[in-house]
């Protein structure tokens, strides 16, 4: 009985998955798979580990339907705008009713260093979707993991 416990707690060590273990393509899924569980929970602090603080990259292009509509009634509206993550997570933060953002068609790229994931998706407040379209990130390995240092989508209502 005494060998059996060391080697059990050995094979448990070796079984164990671990962070370091994962190849890169799986650690960028977990940054998808946070950003989701962080997003719908709210919490605004998580979502924001997610980026590279420094990052400034954060844009939003009105898919071309809803250009026109907004176009007709605000005719100074551009075509795109830039935001950045920290406005993004304030107001997932302070959102009073549930918030969701669905992914569909998930492609990842990694060559180790860096990553690049490009989605369909759609925003869901309070149940409803608001908003739908394409959205990509580019991440890039840090000494902390994978961080988010862009983001891109195009908007449709």
């Amino acid at each position: 009985m005494r060998n059996t416990l060391p080697f059990a707690a050995l094979l448990l060590a070796v079984a164990a998955p671990s962070f370091a273990d994962e190849s890169p393509k799986a650690q960028v899924q977990q940054v998808v798979d946070t950003f989701q569980a962080s997003l719908k929970a709210k919490d605004a602090k998580a979502l924001g580990d997610l980026f590279l603080p420094e990052s400034k990259a954060w844009i939003t292009t009105l898919g071309e339907p809803s250009f026109t509509n907004v176009k007709a009634k605000h005719p100074e509206v551009t075509r795109y705008k830039q935001g950045s993550w920290q406005e993004f997570t304030d107001f997932v933060g302070k959102a009073k009713g549930s918030v969701e953002e669905r992914f569909h068609n998930v492609r990842i790229d990694t060559d180790g260093s860096v990553a690049s994931v490009y989605f369909d998706f759609e925003f869901l407040m309070d149940g409803k979707v608001g908003n739908h379209g394409a959205e990509t990130w580019q991440l890039v390995r840090t000494d902390n993991g994978w961080k988010i240092a862009a983001m891109l989508y195009s908007s449709n209502f």
